[in-house]
C-alpha cells in the first residue's frame, strides 16, 4: 500500500519562514558534516535538531547487524537505558517507514482510522507511553538511505509538534534534506567515537549504559568538576554492584561490596592513620591463612607503589576492589565517623608492649596502658550507645586467640572488634574497677553495675555481668540501660483495639495487673508508659525495680538491693505503710511476693507486675500453682498483657507488593487457626472467616479493595532490611466469664477461648495485623509466636 502523502498543510507559509528554517538547516548540516564520527552527532546535535524541528522528543533509530530490525540510538527526552526494539514491517509506524522508504506525518498516532488509511496492519507501541505516562500524538518519520546503494541505514522519528498542530510542510521538506545528511555521515563516518580510556568501560560492554550516555555521563562529570561514580549513580541510576563489577572487570581482582556486619581487626589498621587511608585510599580489611586481603579503590596503584608490602613486609596479600563510596564507608566502620575522637585502633596503637602470654597473667598495667585501656572502654560504650545496641557482649578466647565484642541490637548479635589477647586481662580488670567488683575473683560470677556518667559523656548506667567461661577465661555482658522518658501510652504501637481496653483496665481504682513475657520483651517499658499514663499530681506511686531502668518525676522509685535485704518483698511491705495509690513491682518470681500483690490490690490499691510467662492465660495457672486463693485472686485480677518484640521493616528500603489470592487465603487460615475453638468458628468456618477477611478489607485495603504487604530489601542504614522493634501484645482481660473460669480451676485451653470471645487478639494474630499495616513481615511475627 502507497505510504499517505506528504501533506499540503502551510503552502501558504511565508518564503521568510522557509528562508529561516533551510538557514539553520544549513547551519545544522554544516555542524554534522565537522564531527568526527555518528556517535558525537549523537551525542552533541540532538537538541540542535529537536529545536529546529521544534518537537518534544526525538529518536534516531539503526539498523540492527541483523537487517531485519530497528534499534534505537538516541531516545531524546525518554529517561531509560533499555533499547528500543522494533521489526522493520508495517506493525509499528518507524517499521514501516523503514520498510516502504518513505516519509510518513501523523496528526495522531493515536486515531487508528488515519492509520489504516495508511496500513491496515500499522499499529502505535503503546507500551512506552503506559509506562512512562507520556502521551504521544503528532509524529513525523523519515527514512535514512544510502543513496548510492539505496540500501537502509535507519529512521529519524520526530514526536509532538511544540505548537500542537501537524508538523508543517518546511518541517516534512527539511527532514528529506536531513536524513540525506544524516546518511552521508553514517557511511562517512560509521566508526564509532571510541570510548575514552576509563575503569568503568565495562558498563558499556555489559549493557548497563550506551555509548552516548556514557560520553554524556563523562562530560556532565567534567562540567561539575564531579566523580564519575557519583555522576553516574545520582544523574543515570547505576547502582553501586553495577560500578564494582565494571571495576572488578578492569582491574582483574573480585568486588568488595559494602558489609555492615564487617568483624574489624583493630590490630590490621593500628599502624595506619584515618588521614593516610583517605589519601591513599587501601585499608587491610581482614587476615587468615589465605593471606591478607586489602580493600583498594584502585588495586593496581597500590600494587604498583608497593607501599603495603613495606607496611605488612610478612603478609601475602590479595587485593579487593570497591566503589568510592563504599570505601568511605569502611573507612567510617573502621575509624569511626568524622569528627568522632580517636578511634579503636589509634588507641589500641598506645598500648603496645603490655604482652600477656599466659593468657591468665597479672592485670596490673603501666599508666599509660591504663589510660588506653579508659579511652577505650568509654569508645566501646559509645558507640554501642550510639548504634542501638541493648547489650555489650565481651568473649575472650583461650591462648592467643583475639578476644570479640559483639552487639546485640533489635535483639540479634552482631561483631564490632576483636581485641588482641594481650589487652583481654587488663580490659577486664578496667570493667571490674568501674563496677567495684573483686578483681581477683574469677571463679565465681559477679554482678555489678556502672555510672556511665563519672567516666564519660553519656548519662547511662549499665548492668554488668561476669561469668567464668572455659580455659580459665571470664566473660563480660553488659546491659545498656538508658536513662530516659517513658514512651506515651499512645506511641506504645499498641492497635487501636487493644489500646482502648488496655486504657479502660488501667483506669480502675484497685486491682493487680500483670505485663509477662521472656526476657528482653519490653514489659518495663510498658509498664512505665501506664505509669505515664496514670502518674498525676494528686496520685502517689511506689515502684520497686531491679534495676531503676527509666526514670520519671512524680514517682517514687526504689532501687532492690539484697545484700542489705531489700528484696521486692520486704519494699512492698513497706510500700502499704506509705499511703500509696499504685505500686509496680518489677517481678514477681515466688510466692511471698505475689501475695503481698494480691493483698495490697483487695485492700484499695492497684498493683501493677512483671512475670516470665509465654502467654496470658498460662499467667493465671502459673500463679494459681504458687498457691493464690482463686477466689480472691479472681476479684482481684485485672487483666494480664502478654508481648514480644519483633523486628521493625526498615521505612527507608522495604518494599511494597500486592499479596497474591493464594498468599492472602494463606494469611485467613493462619490468622483463623487461633480462633477454631470460639463459638462462631464452632458453628460456620466460613462464614467466620469471611467476617475476618471482611475486616481486613475495611481497615487494611485500599480503595480498589487490595491490600498491601511489604518485603525486607536492605540499605545502608539498616541491618539486613530491618531498623528498630515493635510490640506485639496479647490482651486478656479480668471479664465475668474469665474470672469465673479461673474460680472453677479451669484449664488453660479453656481460659483461651473465653478470652479470645471477649475480645482477645493473640500474639500472633496481633503480629498478623502488624504485618497488614505494613510495620513488619510473617517472617519475624512468626519468629517471636512460636508455640
Amino acid at each position: 500500500m502507497q505510504a499517505k502523502p506528504v501533506s499540503d498543510t502551510g503552502k501558504t507559509e511565508s518564503a521568510a519562514q522557509r528562508l529561516i528554517f533551510f538557514k539553520r538547516l544549513q547551519t545544522l548540516t554544516n555542524k554534522i558534516h565537522a564531527t568526527h564520527a555518528v556517535d558525537q552527532i549523537m551525542l552533541d546535535l540532538t537538541t540542535d535538531i529537536c529545536d529546529l524541528f521544534n518537537c518534544d522528543r526525538l529518536t534516531i533509530y539503526v539498523v540492527a547487524p541483523d537487517g531485519n530490525n530497528l534499534i534505537s540510538k538516541v531516545k531524546m527526552g525518554l529517561n531509560t537505558f533499555k533499547d528500543i526494539r522494533l521489526p522493520i514491517s508495517d506493525q509499528s509506524i518507524a517499521g514501516y517507514v523503514a520498510l516502504h522508504k518513505e516519509v510518513l506525518c501523523l496528526n495522531d498516532v493515536y486515531d487508528e482510522a488515519e492509520l489504516r488509511d495508511i496500513s491496515p496492519h500499522l499499529h502505535f507501541q503503546k507500551a512506552i507511553d503506559g509506562r512512562t505516562g507520556y502521551r504521544t500524538k503528532e509524529m513525523l518519520v523519515a527514512p535514512i538511505i544510502d543513496a548510492e546503494k539505496s540500501e537502509l541505514l535507519g529512521a529519524i522519528q520526530f514526536i509532538n509538534s511544540r505548537h500542537g498542530k501537524t508538523f508543517s510542510a518546511i518541517a516534512q521538506e527539511g527532514v528529506r534534506e536531513l536524513c540525506e545528511t544524516l546518511a552521508i555521515a553514517f557511511t562517512q563516518k560509521n566508526k564509532p567515537l571510541p570510548i575514552p580510556p576509563s575503569k568503568l568501560n565495562g558498563l558499556v560492554s555489559d549493557g548497563v549504559l550506551s555509548v552516548p550516555e556514557f560520553e554524556l555521563a563523562i562530560s556532565s562529570a567534567r562540567k561539575k568538576q564531579l566523580d564519575l561514580e557519583d555522576v553516574l549513580i545520582d544523574e543515570f541510576q547505576v547502582t553501586q554492584e553495577q560500578i564494582g563489577k565494571a571495576l572488578s572487570r578492569f582491574f582483574g581482582v573480585p568486588y568488595e561490596t559494602w558489609q555492615a556486619e564487617r568483624v574489624i581487626d583493630v590490630e590490621l589498621v593500628k599502624k595506619l592513620k584515618r588521614q593516610y587511608v583517605e589519601e591513599n585510599l587501601w585499608l587491610p580489611i581482614s587476615e587468615d591463612k589465605t593471606g591478607m586481603t586489602i580493600l583498594a579503590v584502585d588495586p593496581e596503584q597500590v600494587k604498583t607503589t608497593r607501599v603495603v608490602n613495606l607496611i605488612f613486609p610478612t603478609a601475602r596479600l590479595q587485593y579487593r576492589v570497591t566503589t568510592k563510596r563504599e570505601f568511605a564507608q569502611t573507612i567510617d566502620q573502621f575509624f569511626g565517623q568524622t569528627g568522632e575522637s580517636a578511634s579503636v585502633g589509634e588507641l589500641l596503637s598506645g598500648m603496645e608492649g603490655e604482652e600477656d602470654d599466659s593468657g591468665s597473667g597479672s592485670t596490673e598495667v603501666s599508666a599509660a596502658v591504663e589510660n588506653e585501656l579508659v579511652k577505650l572502654l568509654n569508645k566501646i560504650i559509645v558507640d554501642a550507645y550510639q548504634q542501638g545496641a541493648s547489650d555489650i557482649h565481651i568473649e575472650p578466647r583461650p591462648g592467643k586467640e583475639k578476644t570479640l565484642i559483639r552487639f546485640r541490637k533489635d535483639g540479634s548479635l552482631s561483631p564490632y572488634i576483636e581485641i588482641p589477647a594481650s589487652y583481654r586481662n587488663a580490659l577486664l580488670a578496667r570493667i571490674k574497677i568501674m563496677c567495684d567488683l573483686d578483681i581477683s575473683e574469677k571463679r565465681k560470677p559477679q554482678d555489678g553495675k556502672i555510672k556511665f556518667k563519672k567516666y564519660g559523656p553519656l548519662d547511662i548506667e549499665l548492668r554488668v555481668a561476669t561469668i567464668p567461661s572455659s580455659a580459665g577465661m571470664e566473660d563480660v555482658v553488659m546491659r545498656i540501660l538508658a536513662a530516659g522518658e517513658p514512651i506515651p501510652l499512645d506511641k506504645l504501637g499498641v492497635l487501636p483495639h487493644n489500646l482502648q481496653r488496655l486504657k479502660d483496665v488501667v483506669e480502675k481504682p484497685y486491682g493487680i495487673f500483670f505485663v509477662c513475657g521472656p526476657t528482653g520483651s519490653g514489659k518495663t517499658t510498658t509498664l512505665h508508659s501506664v505509669l505515664n499514663y496514670l502518674n498525676r499530681p494528686e496520685t502517689k506511686i511506689w515502684t520497686a525495680e531491679d534495676p531503676v531502668e527509666i526514670t520519671q518525676k512524680g514517682l517514687r522509685q526504689v532501687q532492690v538491693n539484697r545484700k542489705a535485704g531489700m528484696d521486692f518483698a520486704t519494699v512492698m511491705r513497706a510500700f502499704l505503710r506509705a499511703d500509696p495509690d499504685i505500686i509496680m513491682v518489677g517481678e514477681m518470681r515466688d510466692k511471698e511476693t505475689v501475695s503481698i500483690g494480691l493483698e495490697a490490690s483487695l485492700t484499695g490499691h492497684l498493683v501493677f507486675a512483671t512475670l516470665h510467662t509465654n502467654s496470658a492465660p498460662e499467667s493465671i495457672i502459673r500463679l494459681l500453682d504458687m498457691g493464690m486463693d482463686p477466689f480472691n485472686f479472681a476479684d482481684a485480677l485485672l487483666g494480664i498483657l502478654a508481648q514480644r518484640l519483633a523486628k521493625r521493616l526498615c521505612g527507608t528500603c522495604k518494599v511494597a507488593y500486592q499479596p497474591a489470592p493464594e498468599e492472602v487465603q494463606s494469611l485467613l487460615n493462619e490468622y483463623c487457626s487461633e480462633l477454631l475453638a470460639t463459638a462462631a468458628f464452632q458453628t460456620d468456618v466460613e462464614a467466620a472467616k469471611r467476617e475476618v477477611l471482611n475486616k481486613w478489607m475495611k481497615e487494611y485495603a485500599n480503595p480498589q479493595g487490595q491490600l498491601t504487604l511489604y518485603r525486607p530489601q536492605g540499605c545502608d542504614k539498616c541491618n539486613g532490611g530491618y531498623k528498630g522493634r515493635v510490640g506485639l501484645h496479647e490482651l486478656m482481660v479480668g471479664t465475668d466469664p474469665v474470672k469465673k473460669l479461673i474460680q472453677e480451676h479451669a484449664r488453660v485451653a479453656q481460659l483461651f477461648t473465653a478470652a479470645l470471645e471477649d475480645g482477645m487478639l493473640t500474639l500472633k494474630m496481633d503480629g498478623m495485623e502488624k504485618v497488614l499495616s505494613g510495620i513488619t513481615d510473617m517472617k519475624q511475627v512468626r519468629l517471636v509466636c512460636i508455640k
